[in-house]
């Protein structure tokens, strides 16, 4: 039988997170399309005054109710004292900053819970559009209280895939009969579509972080999919080198060819094979 206090305490951990992801939300909102500052990273990313300020928001915020967890977030130096902890928050204050800065609506705000490696609850919120993905683990998968199922595509025809161009050239998608869905700036969001069934499977290549991906990971999961790297086996997070090798979520059913397709076509390197 289920253990009605963990599941209980799982319940009150994805309160917290919708809370504080709604609120991150409305902060973001308040900078979004009115021309914030903006900065270049080391890494020739972007980043603003609306991704530092929910940063600074969320740090306080979660930390204060739970200060015995460790945080990683994008925005936030690590100094790696997260190592020592079982449980963390794993934060990315605005996933698709470039979107952010455009205008568009595909971006995110992303949180997530990490337990021993994996992730136990996430809250995944994309303000312009106001909808709010929400999982537990053992609790399953929604969006704006809708329960999540992902699609039940089986085969590669037919089935609507989102991958970068760096990923695999679209040309090899449509040879395959596979439908090139248009480009999602935020990783998080472009792999909560898979949880929703929106579209059946989705890339991110070799430069994703922890950030980028717990949340939605855990959506997809809950949802009966999978996020797996290109070998099959699971996500693991809150190690020492926070990127990650290239990965693919589906649904259970298209996972094995997909990986297949994939694999073939896309180079240990990233890059795609022609």
């Amino acid at each position: 039988m289920p253990d009605v206090e963990d599941e209980n305490a799982r319940a009150a951990d994805l309160d917290l997170l919708d809370t504080y992801a709604r609120e991150a939300g409305r902060i973001a909102l308040g900078y979004f399309q009115a021309d914030p500052q903006i900065w270049t990273k080391g890494d020739s990313s972007p980043v603003t005054e609306a991704d530092l300020a929910v940063d600074a928001f969320l740090r306080n915020g979660l930390l204060g109710e739970r200060p015995d967890l460790g945080w990683l977030s994008e925005e936030t130096a690590d100094d790696g004292s997260r190592l020592s902890h079982d449980r963390l928050f794993v934060v990315d204050p605005i996933d698709g900053t470039r979107a952010f800065i455009a205008g568009l609506p595909d971006w995110t705000v992303s949180l997530a819970m990490v337990e021993n490696g994996r992730p136990v609850a996430a809250a995944l919120f994309c303000p312009p559009r106001d909808e709010m993905f929400l999982a537990g683990r053992g609790l399953g998968a929604r969006l704006n209280g809708v329960p999540l199922s992902t699609g039940r595509a089986a085969t590669l025809e037919g089935a609507r895939i989102a991958a970068p161009k760096s990923f695999v050239r679209r040309e090899l998608l449509a040879r395959a009969g596979m439908e090139a869905v248009p480009f999602v700036h935020s990783l998080a969001y472009r792999l909560a579509l898979v949880a929703c069934g929106r579209i059946d499977g989705a890339a991110a290549s070799g430069r994703a972080c922890d950030w980028d991906l717990a949340a939605a990971d855990l959506l997809v999961s809950e949802a009966g999919g999978r996020l797996v790297e290109l070998s099959g086996g699971p996500v693991r997070y809150n190690a020492a080198d926070v990127r990650h090798a290239p990965l693919i979520a589906s649904g259970e059913a298209l996972s094995g060819p997909l990986l297949s397709f994939f694999s073939t076509h896309m180079a240990a390197d990233g890059q795609p094979r022609s």
